[in-house]
């Protein structure tokens, strides 16, 4: 298929393109910049010269493929579904896969699915109205699908990182807020490029949630990490406050105890994640 990507100079978007280019796909993904335009194009993409407020160029770029992934992150809900707008406006019948996240759901007090009720914290809310419009175009010949993934490991620029490397650093330790009993939804990269890929087959107005079915506790992943990087296991607590005063809004999300399964992934595509052992992947370092 010809496939067009926004945020394919990013994390998540280079092992996108790498999955879709080794099941033979081709891909054009969008670059705001030149150096975003050689990244893509070292992996094998044309570039698309645009940022994500370029209406313009993600419809009519659109409007050139059989398919969307969208995976750029947005300044805001308004950005965001001015962009998804523009994008389906231009795939038309074509399918649009629209990224979310399972942070949408709050604490989930167990393990639970896509249905499950959202309680979102304030950092994501805005992404409710933006997902109900886009899976609204399923009933009007769309064919959206969203794909909201857990908390992404492996490989450079990790988002974990973000919370690994600040709160508790200074103590020669890697922190957990509170008791590190939170449960995190992880997933890795490689494995959710590859239900992009699959996704491309879903039906219209499916959810999934993009996750490795390993829901180890916040607690255990820094135990694990603090071996990787020589700390001999060495945690320290930090409250949310703290966390808060070191990370910002953000670190509300990481105190989330989130448990989900991918089985509707699983069932509906075929989707096996292959790397279940992040724990071990932390402790190598």
């Amino acid at each position: 298929m010809k496939i067009f990507v926004t945020g394919g100079s990013g994390y998540l978007g280079n092992a996108v393109i790498g999955a879709l280019l080794n099941h033979g796909h081709t891909v054009r993904a969008l670059a705001r910049s030149e150096h975003a335009a050689r990244a893509v194009r070292a992996l094998g993409a044309e570039p698309v010269h645009g940022g994500l407020t370029a209406l313009g160029v993600l419809n009519e770029a659109a409007a050139h493929a059989e398919a969307v992934i969208h995976l750029a992150q947005a300044e805001s809900g308004d950005e965001d579904l001015a962009a998804a707008t523009a994008i389906q406006d231009g795939i038309g019948a074509g399918t649009y896969l629209h990224t979310g996240g399972t942070w949408v759901y709050g604490d989930t007090g167990g393990v639970v699915d896509e249905d499950a009720p959202w309680n979102p914290p304030a950092l994501v809310a805005w992404r409710r109205p933006v997902e109900d419009a886009v899976l609204a175009r399923a009933a009007r010949g769309g064919r959206p699908v969203v794909i909201r993934p857990g908390l992404l490991y492996g490989g450079d620029n990790r988002l974990i990182d973000v919370f690994f490397t600040r709160p508790g650093k200074q103590a020669g330790a890697i922190a957990h807020i509170g008791d590190g009993s939170q449960h995190w939804a992880l997933v890795h990269v490689e494995d959710l490029a590859e239900l992009y890929v699959a996704a491309l087959r879903a039906r219209p107005g499916s959810v999934y949630a993009g996750v490795g079915g390993v829901n180890p506790t916040s607690r255990e992943c820094a135990e694990a990490i603090s071996r990787g990087v020589g700390l001999g296991g060495k945690t320290v607590s930090v409250t949310l406050e703290q966390a808060r005063a070191a990370m910002g809004d953000i670190a509300d999300a990481f105190a989330l105890d989130q448990q989900l399964t991918p089985a509707r992934a699983r069932d509906e595509l075929g989707w096996v994640p292959a790397r279940t052992d992040p724990l071990a992947l932390f402790a190598q370092g």
